[in-house]
């Protein structure tokens, strides 16, 4: 699964109307994750609907303008190597290394064309 594209977040300002939106539009599923204002899109309302996404409260953005757009993550091997990368390939990171438990490490930068991505290690250890 590296260097694969795994997920995309929609920013949003109210998660109950962009839910009804994207169930309405598309038949998406949703789960809970933790926080009022964040959930797992899947991609049907069956109970083992494969996640594809989230809808996520602006405030998670690393970026001080709204994000209008889809907020990409790229499944990698290692993401100590890839911020690395960025770094050499003049990419901006914006969020280091973060863990989000039981699911992985994500760091957050900005291409060269000031586009935002996401890189993850899957670790269902993480903490």
């Amino acid at each position: 699964m590296s260097n694969k594209l795994t997920h995309f977040a929609i920013h949003i300002d109210d998660i109950e109307r962009a839910k009804n939106f994207y169930e309405g539009v598309f038949d998406w599923g949703f789960n809970s994750y933790g926080q009022a204002d964040f959930l797992q899109i899947k991609a049907d309302k069956s109970e083992n609907g494969e996640l594809i996404g989230a809808l996520q409260s602006r405030k998670f953005s690393p970026l001080p303008d709204k994000v209008i757009g889809f907020e990409c993550s790229i499944g990698v091997e290692n993401i100590d190597e890839i911020i690395e990368k960025v770094k050499s390939n003049a990419g901006q990171i914006l969020m280091p290394k973060t863990a989000i438990p039981y699911v992985g490490y994500i760091a957050k930068f900005l291409d060269t064309e000031g586009n935002l991505i996401c890189g993850i290690q899957y670790d269902p250890t993480a903490r």
